[in-house]
């Protein structure tokens, strides 16, 4: 019996230490709306807990970025540099909360999650978390890429020249 128990335990030391079964993973989020304005960058934080009784070791946690709307295209790289983290072992029963900063680029109703995945690759469902609705305001600006002074300053030094004209022709 004692071979047996030694080999058991050789044995697990060879294959390392056990992963958390599937299920064993939950993610939540801080927060399930914000509201911003285009161009403007928020921040909230997920937290990944594991139930197993054992480590969850070897996890990736990834940011997805869609629209709810049709017809709005969304690029992910473009509202978070830092999409992918890879995580260190989460230990029995405990959890670890993660931050992330995202930049509003388009204007409308977004959705953003969490999803984590193992990192060998295993065939499961990932986890998620609940998605985040963002509702984006678009910047309206008067200084639409700066060109308000020259919309503003040339009908101005028009009509100054203008009275500057008839000034003098009336001295003359």
């Amino acid at each position: 019996m004692k071979c047996l128990a030694a080999a058991l335990v050789a044995a697990a030391v060879v294959a390392g230490p056990a992963a958390a079964a599937p299920g064993a993973l939950t993610v939540s989020v801080d927060r399930s709306e914000v509201s911003t304005r285009l161009g403007h960058a928020f921040v909230f934080r997920s937290t990944i807990a594991n139930h197993a009784a054992v480590p969850a070791a070897g996890q990736i946690a990834h940011l997805n970025v869609l629209s709810l709307r049709p017809g709005v295209y969304v690029d992910p790289e473009d509202w978070s540099s830092h999409r992918t983290r890879y995580l260190a072992p989460i230990p029995p029963h405990g959890s670890t909360t993660l931050s992330w900063r995202v930049k509003a680029v388009n204007a409308g109703s977004i959705g953003v999650y969490i999803a984590v995945l193992p990192g060998d690759g295993s065939p499961v469902r990932p986890p998620t978390g609940q998605f985040v609705k963002v509702s984006i305001t678009d910047r309206k600006s008067l200084n639409t890429g700066g060109i308000a002074p020259l919309a503003l300053g040339v009908p101005l030094v028009l009509v100054a020249l203008l009275v500057l004209v008839r000034l003098r022709r009336r001295a003359a």
